[in-house]
Formats: C-alpha cells, sequence, structure tokens
C-alpha cells in the first residue's frame, strides 16, 4: 500500500507518484519525501514555467506569405483545449496567468450578459465568492464544535464514565452526582491503593488506545492528515499544488484522529489543525463553484478566508483570525480577500458560539475576564516573560527541528506507529500522577487563566483566612498562602518541565498535532517593597491570571514569531482593552530575544525541514550578485534546448521532449536569430499533440509544427500542419543578465512568478531561464541549511 511506503519513510506524504517522469519542476524532491537538497546540481536544468496571457494582442510574424495548406488548419486548436493551462500535482502555479485567465473569464461574463441579458447567471458568479465563504464558514463553525464536544467527552473517559447517561462527560456527570471512576466499576472500591493502580492502568489503556487508533487511520487512509498543517497551509497560499492535502479523505480523517490524538493526553493542541480543517472544507466548497475550481490563484483566496475562520473558532477570536491570516499564512491577500476571511471568521464563530461546546456561552473554555487595572512597575515582569518567551522558543524550534531531521534521516523514522505509542506511553505514565499534566490542555489554561474567587476550588485558592476559620476567602486579599498552594506551584513547575520535553518531541508525529499554550502562574506578596509603593491598602495588587496570560503569549510568540495576530487574538480571549500594552510588550520582547537566535518560526522552520518551495517575504536578500550567477543551464554549461516558432517537425519535437527533462521551452525565430517569440509548456505541447491526434486525422511524424499566427509556405503534398500558437505564452517575464539579484527575488515573491527568462543586451536570448527553484537553492547555499 502506497501509505504504508511513505510511512515507512517515515515522511508525511501522500503520492509522489506524479513526479516519478522526471518532467516536473519539482525532481528536488525526492518520491516518498526526502528533503529538497539545494546544494545538488543533478537537476539544475530543470525549467519551471507556465505564463499563458489570454489577454495578449501580441502577434508575431516569421515574414513569409500565406501557406497554400491552409485549409489543413487545425483551427479546434485555437479554441481551448482540455487540459492545457493546468497544473501537475506538486507544481508551483503562475499566478500572473491565473490573474490573467480570470479577467479573461470576467470580460466573457460581461460580454454574455450584454448580449443575452443572462443576468442570474451573472449574479451568481459575482455572489460566488461570498457563497462560498459563507458554506467554509458553517462548515468550520460545526466541526469544531464537534470536535471540542468529542475531544473533551474522550478525555474523561480516561478517568471514568457516567453510568446514567454515558453522554456526559466528567463536568456535566458531576451535575447529576453519578460519576464513576473505572476503580469503582471494575473493584467496586474507590479509594486505597488498588483503586489508585486501576485507574492508573486504564488511563494508561485508554490513553494508548487513542494514540493507536489515530496513527493507524492516519497511516492507512489519510497520510497528509498528520501534523500541524499551518506549514502546508502557507505554502499551499503561495502557490504550491498538494492535491490530496485538502481533499475530502484528509478532511474525514483530520477530524477523526484530531479528537482521538487530543483525548490521548499527548502534548500537543488542536489549533493549528482547526486550520487544516477549516481551510479543507473551503477547498471542497470551492468545486462547487468553476469560478474557483478552475483558477488556482482564485482558490486561494478561499483559502486564505478558510484559514482566518479556523482561526475564529480554535481560540474564538475572529478578528484575531483575520490577522492571523493576513500575517502568518496568506502569500496573495487582496482588499475583498480581507472582507470574505472576515466574514467567514464570524459565520464561523456564529456557528460555533450557537453550538456552545463548553457549557459556558464562550467560545473558548477559558475565557476570563479581568477588572484589576495593571501597574507601572509589572511591565518589568512582563517584559522579563517576553525574554523567557523567546528562549524558550528559540530553544523548542532548534530542539524539535534536530529530532525531526534525525526522524528522516533514522531507521526511527520507519517505523510511526511505534514512535506514536511510545511517546503516548511515557506521556500518560508521567502525567497520571500530577494533576495538572493529566488535565488537557484547556481545561489547565483555564485554572491559571481565572481569578481566585469565592467558588473557585483550585489549589491555587488555597489562602487561610486571618478573620474566620471556616471560611475559605473573604473580600480581604491580605491572606497567607496555604499547603495547597505550595503544592500546586511545585506541580505547575514539574509540569512546565515535563510540557517542554514531550513537546519537542510530540509536535512532528504521524498523528495531528498543534501547538499548546504554555502558561504560567503568579503568586502575589503584599509585603514586597515594590507593592507596599504601588498598591492600594485593601486591595489586589497583581492579577495572578493576568500573567499567565501575558505568559502563554509570550511562550506562543516565541515559537511561532506572531506579532500582531497573536496580541488581538490573546486580547479576544479576555476581553479587555487594559491588558493590551502588557501583551504587546512580552510579544515583541519574545519576537526580539527569539530573532536574535535565528529569525524563522516553527511553520518556517518545517517548510524548510520539508523542501516545500516557498519564497519568505520576511526575509531580506542583500547580497550584491546578478541573475547570470543564478540561471540555468550557466553560460559555461551546454545550451538549453530551444524551439524554433516554424521549422520543426512532430517528430523533431518529439525527440526534443523525450530527451531532455526541461519543464518548459523558450521558443525563437530561427537558430540564426534567436529572438525571443515566446515560452511553451511540455506538459501544454504533449497535451496539444496527444489531442490533435486523436481528434484529427493528418497529423503525421513529418508535419510541421509552427507557432506564429499564419502557417508557413508548405509544398502542396506536405502533411497537415500543427499549429500550436494557442498554447504559446507570447509575454514572458524576462531580465537581462545583469539584473541584481535582489530584484529578482523581490519579482518572484510580489508577482508569484514559477519562470524568468534571462536575456542579453535586451535582444538575444541567452536560453537562460531562472526558476523559483533556482533562487530557493541559491538562496540556501547563501544562508545555510
Amino acid at each position: 500500500m502506497e501509505s504504508e511506503q511513505l510511512y515507512n519513510r517515515g515522511y508525511c506524504r501522500n503520492s509522489y507518484n506524479s513526479i516519478a517522469s522526471a518532467s516536473s519542476d519539482e525532481e528536488l524532491l525526492d518520491g516518498a519525501g526526502i528533503v529538497m537538497d539545494f546544494h545538488t546540481t543533478e537537476d539544475d536544468n530543470l525549467l519551471d514555467g507556465d505564463a499563458t496571457s489570454p489577454g495578449s494582442n501580441y502577434v508575431m510574424s516569421n515574414g513569409g506569405g500565406v501557406a497554400s495548406s491552409s485549409t489543413h488548419l487545425l483551427d479546434f486548436l485555437e479554441e481551448p483545449i482540455p487540459g492545457v493551462g493546468t497544473y501537475d500535482d506538486f507544481h508551483t502555479i503562475d499566478w500572473v496567468r491565473e490573474k490573467c485567465k480570470d479577467r479573461e473569464r470576467h470580460r466573457k461574463v460581461i460580454k454574455r450578459k450584454s448580449r443575452h441579458g443572462e443576468f442570474t447567471k451573472s449574479l451568481y458568479d459575482a455572489w460566488s465568492g461570498w457563497l462560498v465563504v459563507t458554506l467554509t464558514g458553517l462548515a468550520s463553525g460545526a466541526l469544531a464544535g464537534l470536535i471540542d464536544i468529542a475531544a473533551d467527552w474522550m478525555n474523561d473517559i480516561k478517568e471514568g464514565v457516567c453510568l446514567s447517561a454515558m453522554w456526559f462527560n466528567h463536568e456535566q456527570c458531576c451535575w447529576t452526582s453519578n460519576e464513576t471512576t473505572w476503580a469503582e466499576l471494575i473493584l467496586g472500591q474507590a479509594e486505597g491503593p488498588g483503586s489508585y493502580i486501576m485507574n492508573y492502568f486504564m488511563y494508561i489503556y485508554w490513553a494508548l488506545s487513542f494514540a493507536f487508533l489515530a496513527v493507524c487511520l492516519v497511516k492507512v487512509f489519510a497520510p497528509y492528515a498528520c501534523g500541524s498543517g499551518i506549514p502546508e497551509i502557507k505554502t499551499i497560499l503561495s502557490g504550491f499544488i498538494i492535491r490530496g492535502y485538502l481533499g475530502k479523505w484528509t478532511l474525514m480523517i483530520k477530524t477523526i484522529t484530531l479528537v482521538l490524538a487530543v483525548a490521548s493526553g499527548l502534548s500537543l493542541g488542536k489549533e493549528g489543525p482547526l486550520v487544516h480543517v477549516a481551510c479543507c472544507c473551503g477547498n471542497i466548497f470551492s468545486y462547487l463553484f468553476p469560478k474557483y475550481s478552475k483558477n488556482e490563484a482564485k482558490k486561494r483566496e478561499v483559502l486564505s478566508a478558510a484559514s482566518a475562520a479556523g482561526v475564529s473558532v480554535a481560540f474564538g477570536a475572529p478578528i484575531g483570525g483575520v490577522l492571523f491570516s493576513l500575517e502568518e499564512v496568506s502569500y496573495y491577500f487582496p482588499l475583498k480577500t480581507l472582507w470574505r476571511s472576515f466574514f467567514a471568521a464570524l459565520v464561523a464563530a456564529f456557528v460555533l458560539r450557537s453550538i456552545n461546546p463548553f457549557g459556558n456561552s464562550r467560545l473558548v473554555l477559558f475565557y476570563v475576564e479581568y477588572h484589576t487595572p495593571w501597574y507601572l512597575f509589572e511591565l518589568l515582569p512582563f517584559i522579563l516573560l517576553g525574554v523567557f518567551g523567546g528562549l524558550w522558543g528559540a530553544f523548542f524550534i532548534r530542539a524539535n527541528i534536530a529530532w525531526c531531521r534525525r526522524r528522516k534521516s533514522t531507521r526511527f523514522g520507519k517505523y510511526p506507529v511505534l514512535e506514536v505509542i511510545l511517546v503516548a506511553a511515557i506521556t500518560a505514565v508521567v502525567a497520571f500522577p500530577n494533576p495538572y499534566t493529566r488535565q488537557n490542555t484547556s481545561e489547565l489554561i483555564k485554572e491559571l487563566f481565572t481569578d481566585c474567587g469565592p467558588l473557585e476550588s483550585s489549589q491555587l485558592c488555597q489562602y487561610r483566612s486571618q478573620m474566620n476559620g471556616s471560611k475559605a476567602f473573604s473580600d480581604n486579599p491580605n491572606h497567607p498562602a496555604g499547603p495547597g498552594v505550595y503544592a500546586a506551584i511545585w506541580q505547575l513547575c514539574l509540569a512546565l518541565i515535563f510540557k517542554i520535553i514531550m513537546t519537542i518531541f510530540t509536535f512532528g508525529l504521524k498523528v495531528p498535532s498543534g501547538l499548546f499554550i504554555p502558561s504560567m502562574l503568579a503568586y502575589y506578596h503584599h509585603d514586597w517593597f515594590l507593592f507596599k509603593e504601588w498598591c492600594e491598602v485593601g486591595a489586589d495588587c497583581i492579577t495572578p491570571g493576568l500573567y499567565a496570560m501575558v505568559g502563554a503569549a509570550a511562550c506562543l510568540g516565541g515559537v511561532t514569531r506572531m506579532t500582531v495576530s497573536l496580541v488581538v487574538i490573546v486580547f479576544e480571549l479576555t476581553g479587555g482593552l487594559e491588558y493590551i500594552v502588557p501583551l504587546m510588550a512580552a510579544v515583541m520582547t519574545s519576537k526580539w530575544v527569539g530573532d536574535a537566535f535565528g529569525r524563522e518560526g516553527i511553520y518556517e522552520s518545517h517548510i524548510r525541514l520539508n523542501g516545500y518551495p516557498f519564497l519568505d517575504a520576511k526575509e531580506e536578500f542583500t547580497h550584491t550578485t546578478l541573475a547570470r550567477e543564478v540561471m540555468r543551464p550557466r553560460r559555461s554549461d551546454p545550451p538549453l534546448a530551444v524551439l524554433t516558432q516554424d521549422d520543426l517537425t512532430v517528430e523533431e519535437l518529439q525527440s526534443v521532449i523525450n530527451e531532455t527533462s526541461y519543464n518548459g521551452f523558450p521558443v525563437i525565430v530561427s537558430k540564426e536569430s534567436q529572438r525571443l517569440v515566446g515560452f511553451a509548456l511540455r506538459r501544454d505541447i504533449t497535451i496539444a499533440i496527444e489531442n490533435a491526434r486523436r481528434k484529427q486525422e493528418g497529423i503525421l511524424l513529418n508535419s510541421r509544427v509552427y507557432f506564429t499566427q499564419h502557417a508557413p509556405t508548405l509544398p502542396a503534398d506536405s502533411p497537415r500542419p500543427l499549429k500550436l500558437r494557442s498554447i504559446l505564452d507570447m509575454s514572458p517575464f524576462t531580465v537581462t543578465d545583469h539584473t541584481p539579484m535582489e530584484i529578482v527575488v523581490d519579482i518572484f515573491r510580489k508577482l508569484g512568478l514559477r519562470q524568468c527568462l534571462v536575456t542579453h543586451n535586451g535582444k538575444k536570448i541567452l536560453i537562460f531561464t531562472s526558476t523559483e527553484y533556482s533562487i530557493l537553492k541559491f538562496l540556501q547555499n547563501i544562508f545555510g541549511s
């Protein structure tokens, strides 16, 4: 089975058979997921280009007369050829060509409306974008609510069942006072060493069962469903095609296994996978509308809105989701995508709020509101939290990438099921004795974020009352800490160390896994000189939950290097404008400290580790090199195979295709006059020839192939010529060989090109092509691995 072979190689991919033919611009990717090696020169002659401009009016004639055999022209080739202009799997799209296709489609819609009065179809076309993001938001909110409810219920099963109603979770079962632990159910006793051992054993049993089922489902049915999903989403939104990654099987298996992975107790979260789930929904619904299904660039507008909806339901932060899509994942983000992202996030949040999965009328379990102001002297500990978050982020990224790289390069990576079981077993064995590691992540964050009050039963709120020994809590904040507080502090310290270590080995397993939100606890001492100077007498001086919130934002910012979107997400969690400054101070500090050790966040690091073709817009290029130093082939290499515009035969054209591995060919006037006419893709040429032979007779091996407007003059007994002008890109993007590379890199980033032809003196083409892959290899050689 293919998926089993992929897993034996230790890499989370679906099918790479499409690149085995050596005709892809992704030959640098090894078949089953070996990391792209930017330092090799074996495939330097690959060309990656496809930039048809349907709206071009440029015509180049060969200067000859009209062919006498003009009745033999294949006029049907002037019509769109099925398959021409599309992309193979694991190819990059051409944003310029896709935008041209969309403009041409829009002109046809307007022309059809004016001629035939087809108002209904034009209205459907205009509103199709809003329809698809609405459906995406509805599906994302519904699936998120289902995942939250199911994960909460299955997580509580590890500790017991509710006999009166099996569908109740731990909290709901307490309402009916009918919760039963496994020791009570099996041994008939609730206390004692035997019951503790039985509950311990059942906890480990359920954790291993959930983890084993999750990894098996991913391995057998949908290898793309593993991991966080955000590195792949970022790459797809930049223009890379991984068709199965957003398919219906991936959506179904990701939804199921995400519940199982979270319930298993592994040190992971569901935030990243929820973005993947939402993008799967957006991709599936986009196929209902030809405007998006036939245009890869337009489809990515839907995926940008879907990623906003995913963050909206993951954190309960609609505005933060829009900013996350803009700041972190989207490569192309026009203004209308901003509106639709906002609408998709709004719809998803509304649906999740209607489902109310946590029973608290909130979008998340750990929503909190603080009413105590922060003091100026607290900026120092907030900044220190940012320093800790940046150091933690840099350490986590390096350790996790080192472990993932070792997993890929050793035999250990060939046994993903065994790895998941081993990590789940260690996690369960160590987590059960500590109540703060036994809890799921959302419940732990809720307990740390929430301030102590009369109704709080947490150990962190066990203070001795100086007024009444029987009164556990009063309005007087000056209570000495009880034994439970000190015990909780030690348990939290152990939980922090445990989470740090286990998350390094968990993130990247072959199950759905996102980053959890680390949190910290603050304990206040009213007798400290700082507090005596700033705090009011008889009032709370600091808010411990606020420090937990700021610590969570700092740690997450240090790992992901997000700034604006992260602050807004955490702000929406708390609902208070007053704490934006502490959050901004901590997040910016964590980013500065983290950038001192490396500018890449965890997602960018995994993109580089997996070898995806991704030009990061955040990287700066300052090296004084020229385009001729990067183009392939180089000036000292053998010349590139080219096509002439009107003197090739079908046999010669097929020979060029079969003997080379280039993905496209420059078309020139003649061997003597190497003036550039256009650029033709290998895939489009093959499809056009097969289509012509299938639909028309008379296409022979010695048939003349021409890319001009008019057929060349041919003898009367010549076979039918083959006109391929309709597949020719008449306006390929070109630069001179002395163009600085910083400009070329900017062009590729901002225009989304697949290839750029390099010419000499603006007239004679040197037959060199600079592809996105050659730029990536060049940057890799400069900056190192």
